[in-house]
């Protein structure tokens, strides 16, 4: 009979914790190498949603699961590092647009390919039966906090 582990056992949400730290982190490690020294976590989110064209400040609280001062924030550290400018909605004033420039465009570009390279790694190192069960395990997580967020009238999490 195998001896039983005396080490406590981790918890999901510590595995989940430790493997979001080790995405980011790999992210960084890959942006670094292509030239983009200063990735933060809400870059790869907000650039891509930014790619398709001018979005206004407001619609990133979705994209950020944040308010509109902490999505003002983010957009004014990809401002300040080149990547992004803000512009008044030219047919509503009110709004405040915010645009890739060409630096952000390029920085884009290497996130999302920095994703989708580690998407493929973990694909050939994953059974695929394993990884679509760990991907059902994530959707839950992300939907039970949705009903959280939605009972209470709170809503935290953006769209996947």
């Amino acid at each position: 009979m195998p001896e039983k582990s005396t080490a406590a056992p981790r918890l999901f949400g510590d595995l989940l914790a430790r493997a979001r730290l080790a995405w980011v982190h790999q992210m960084a490690s890959r942006l670094e190498r292509e030239g983009f020294s200063d990735y933060r976590r809400s870059d790869a989110a907000v650039l891509r949603v930014l790619r398709h064209g001018p979005v206004p400040v407001g619609q990133l609280t979705a994209v950020l699961g944040a308010t509109r001062q902490a999505a003002r924030k983010v957009v004014d550290g990809l401002a300040s590092r080149g990547f992004a400018r803000t512009e008044r909605d030219v047919r509503d004033s009110r709004k405040l647009n915010v645009v890739l420039t060409p630096s952000g465009e390029s920085y884009a570009q290497a996130v999302i390919e920095a994703i989708e390279a580690l998407n493929r790694e973990l694909a050939q190192r994953t059974d695929p039966d394993q990884l679509a069960a760990a991907e059902a395990v994530l959707r839950a997580v992300i939907a039970a906090e949705a009903e959280v967020a939605l009972n209470s009238g709170l809503s935290r999490l953006g769209p996947e």
